[in-house]
């Protein structure tokens, strides 16, 4: 494991650990709550967050494998949260927290095993810009656009 890595995951690791307590300490009426960003229930956001952003090593994974990413543009990638969202918009908070709980220690433990030449090997994808990092890749979809989401799941709650 590089130094690198082992920062990465276990900033991943804090992340993951805040969003889990967070959902787990929502109540019924919060769960509901319409994110202002998404345009989501709070729950669906949740969910999406955990079978979606935390299950970016797949992706990563193709990356390092030297594999052609989907060549996806935001509005795509977009569009799939959304479908991915509105099939769990009815989702319960064990479900959430089932996919918070086993991607996030999916992803800590997949980072956490690489080298500094596996972040840096590249890939390219229309919705990242072209050219991505595989540690790019994770930064952007965990510390970026998940943490948005966080973000406007507690503004949804009144939890900022």
């Amino acid at each position: 494991m590089s130094q690198r890595a082992k920062e990465i995951s276990e900033r991943i690791k804090v992340f993951s650990d805040e969003v889990i307590a967070f959902v787990e300490n929502i109540s019924e009426n919060e769960w509901t709550k319409v994110c202002e960003w998404e345009q989501w229930p709070v729950g669906a956001t949740a969910y999406h967050m955990g079978a979606g952003h935390f299950a970016i090593s797949d992706m990563a994974s193709m990356i390092i494998r030297g594999e052609d990413l989907p060549p996806l543009t935001m509005d795509q990638v977009n569009a799939m949260s959304k479908k991915q969202t509105q099939d769990h918009v009815d989702c319960t908070k064990a479900d959430a927290l089932g996919a918070l709980r086993k991607k996030s220690e999916g992803m800590v433990a997949f980072v956490a095993g690489l080298s500094d030449d596996e972040l840096d090997r590249k890939g390219s994808m229309p919705a990242f810009g072209g050219e991505v990092t595989t540690e790019q890749l994770i930064r952007y979809v965990i510390f970026d656009s998940a943490m948005q989401h966080f973000d406007s799941m507690k503004a949804a709650v009144g939890r900022t």
